[in-house]
């Protein structure tokens, strides 16, 4: 069986590509840049990316692993044309038309389908690695906004899971970590991992985005997250169990695999 993996060398990507190695799967990797890829020898590079896609990438492939970039309806074309038979997709539990239209794209193409949608990353708190490290303090807006991180290696393992194995045909899996945590109680998580203390700093949001170094978009749709998460805070659900008969991993246990990027 051979899996094309798009976004090979991304945060979730990696992982998918190591877990379909060690299940025996030949893996096809989509990069931009085979030459800084750095994945293992046994994957296939191929040079490509989704926004120019052609026939040549899904040659000889029986299933796909899916990001929501590039023209959905043409990768999926061009993929059924070639004879792939799966396409599992990561997607976001959060609304977003780009999300949405790879969605639909993969339902319509007739090819059997999984949809995976994660909630927050918990690698997004490596924006707090470079203040662990020089002051022990974080320092963001909304520190009581309830938030349900989700391990990278749990997101890979359900898409794995459903690319390698049946039964997730036509299945959405919306997916969190296995516990809600204010964003101080995350860097209390983290600094237990590490073996610190971390203090928590409440910024204002306009102190924040001073700061932050983000585009104002980009600030706007984090400082509406959390001020949501703070009213209304994120469920926890066990998608990640369900799948894979074991609980998803907590922030301490994702904080004690990157100790290393806050020490």
């Amino acid at each position: 069986m051979r899996i094309l993996v798009t976004g090979a060398t991304g945060t979730v990507g990696r992982h998918v590509t190591d877990q379909l190695l060690t299940a025996g799967a030949e893996v096809r990797a989509l990069t931009r840049n085979p030459e800084t890829a750095a994945l293992p020898s046994t994957v296939e590079l191929h040079r490509g990316d989704l926004d120019s896609p052609t026939a040549e990438m899904f040659e000889g492939v029986d299933r796909m692993y899916l990001l929501a970039i590039g023209e959905p309806t043409l990768v999926t074309d061009l993929a059924k044309q070639a004879g792939v038979q799966r396409i599992v997709t990561l997607t976001s539990a959060a609304e977003d038309e780009t999300y949405q239209a790879t969605e639909r794209a993969v339902e319509n193409s007739g090819l059997e389908w999984t949809h995976v949608r994660p909630g927050m990353f918990a690698a997004n708190l490596l924006d707090w690695a470079e203040d662990i490290k020089t002051t022990k303090v974080v320092k963001e807006p909304y520190p009581n906004a309830r938030q349900t991180p989700i391990h990278e290696q749990d997101i890979a393992a359900v898409a794995a899971t459903a690319l390698l194995f049946d039964g997730h045909n036509g299945q959405t899996y919306t997916l969190s970590g296995p516990e809600s945590l204010t964003k101080k109680e995350q860097a209390e998580a983290i600094g237990d991992a590490i073996g610190l203390q971390i203090g928590f700093q409440e910024l204002t949001a306009d102190e924040w985005r001073a700061t932050s170094g983000v585009p104002d978009f980009v600030a706007d749709w984090l400082l509406d997250i959390w001020h949501q998460a703070t009213e209304n805070p994120e469920p926890v659900l066990s998608t990640v169990e369900d799948v894979l008969g074991r609980p998803a991993r907590t922030v301490r246990e994702w904080a004690a695999d990157h100790v290393g990027d806050f020490r």
